[in-house]
């Protein structure tokens, strides 16, 4: 309290800024940003956490806040600077363009779409066809219908055979147990998680039935605008994001460990073992984390132009970009 009030004398006395330290305990000589989550802290997002709990963002001159967003996609919230950076998917991104929304991907969180369609085994759902005469919980996006009509496309199946019902975000696990026979999950969390509750499940991974479909999700984004006027703070901030995610492909424990301490309310078991499989899905066989290629972006534009669930095309290329990527 002393060290505050001299300065706010000093300051009276001289009329000049001096640099007193934020009574809020914030470092004024850092660059404040946010960063917006794209749903509730997981493993996708533990290079974040990382980056700002070992002081990366700080070596950077940055002072990163991590928040989830109350409501309203990422990409809007990104597009009129609610938000510096957010953690996306491409699905949104391409949207967002088609509509003139001046989002821009700069890394990819994890090289290859880990989604994938799970039931219970005694549903039998073990190809695409057997969707037929079975009962869809999802969360009501056309992507989705898309997508199992694409899959029932290639087995000669009928998507009138099945019973789409909308869950919202209902638990997966509960959902199983009363209305639906499968849905979409990412294996990296929700079926880490049937294992640990030794719950048997028939897993379809949707990369591997469509190249077209192996996207990325999740993605990090900025504004447009907000990179060409300062390309140096995009730089930065990826500079320490990435070590973070180097971090966490190294010593998964460890970053684990991060995490659960930041976010004490998630499961250990949970975050431990899915961390310790995310380790290998980060990077993939990329030549480094966060890269993106062009002919991912472009198939899965077509795809969601193809089946109508954009007005229009885009141009891929100007989707995403790498450039602010650390170089090694």
């Amino acid at each position: 309290m002393k060290k505050i009030l001299s300065c706010l004398i000093i300051l009276a006395l001289f009329a000049i800024p001096l640099g007193c330290p934020g009574q809020n305990g914030q470092d004024e000589s850092k660059e404040k940003i946010t960063v917006l989550l794209d749903w509730f802290p997981n493993t996708n997002h533990t290079g974040l956490y990382v980056a700002q709990e070992l002081g990366y963002y700080e070596e950077e001159g940055l002072e990163v806040e991590i928040i989830q967003p109350a409501e309203g996609g990422t990409a809007q919230l990104i597009a009129s600077g609610q938000g510096d950076f957010g953690v996306s998917y491409q699905e949104e991104v391409t949207i967002a363009r088609s509509q003139d929304i001046p989002v821009v991907a700069i890394a990819a969180v994890i090289q290859h779409n880990t989604s994938g369609f799970a039931s219970p085994v005694d549903k039998n759902i073990k190809s695409p066809l057997d969707f037929e005469g079975k009962s869809y919980g999802g969360w009501g996006s056309p992507a989705e219908t898309a997508i199992i009509q694409a899959l029932l496309d290639k087995y000669q199946g009928d998507i009138n055979k099945v019973n789409f019902i909308n869950i919202g975000s209902a638990d997966f696990f509960t959902s199983i147990q009363k209305d639906i026979d499968f849905s979409m999950i990412y294996w990296g969390w929700t079926g880490i998680e049937a294992e640990i509750r030794n719950i048997d499940l028939n897993f379809i991974p949707i990369a591997d039935e469509i190249k077209a479909l192996d996207f990325y999700t999740p993605v990090l984004i900025a504004n447009e605008d907000k990179i060409a006027r300062d390309p140096d703070l995009i730089s930065s901030f990826l500079k320490a994001t990435a070590r973070g995610y180097q971090y966490a492909i190294e010593s998964p424990k460890e970053a684990a460990d991060i995490l659960l301490q930041r976010v004490p309310e998630l499961d250990p078991e949970l975050v431990r073992a899915s961390q310790q499989y995310l380790a290998g899905q980060y990077q993939a066989e990329a030549a480094a984390w966060g890269v993106m290629n062009l002919e991912v972006w472009k198939n899965y534009v077509d795809f969601m132009y193809e089946n109508k669930l954009i007005e229009k095309n885009i141009d891929a290329s100007q989707a995403f970009t790498n450039d602010f990527l650390p170089r090694k």
